[in-house]
């Protein structure tokens, strides 16, 4: 897998959590900047997505399997803005506390697709 789309990934759905626990604890909701945040991580796991798809489709096998693998990639692509439609229904610090964890859902998701490709 490429690492360093992995690191830059992880580190990105981090600075987002804390970010956006930042708002929470100063009792705000998602505004604009954090939806404009969103969708760069989001942008960077559907990179992460695209590069993982053509990896399996050149013939290079993850250490712990395509099913696994696909699974996380696609878990990985759907995390935050999921979260993101989530804090749109809920205008109130909560909503930013889901897209925090969100970002670190994606980070521990980061790990997890790097350990299964064999790394």
């Amino acid at each position: 897998m490429f690492d360093a789309l992995t690191l830059v990934t992880g580190v990105a759905a981090l600075l987002l959590a804390a970010w956006c626990g930042w708002a929470a604890y100063r009792d705000q909701p998602t505004k604009d900047w954090h939806f404009a945040a969103m969708a760069v991580v989001s942008v960077l796991a559907l990179a992460q997505l695209v590069v993982g798809v053509v990896q399996l489709a050149r013939g290079e096998d993850p250490a712990q399997g395509r099913t696994i693998f696909v699974a996380y990639l696609l878990g990985a692509f759907a995390c935050v803005p999921a979260a993101g439609f989530m804090s749109l229904a809920e205008r109130t610090k909560w909503g930013s506390v889901t897209v925090a964890a969100s970002g670190v859902v994606l980070a521990v998701l980061e790990v997890r697709l790097y350990d299964i490709w064999g790394g």
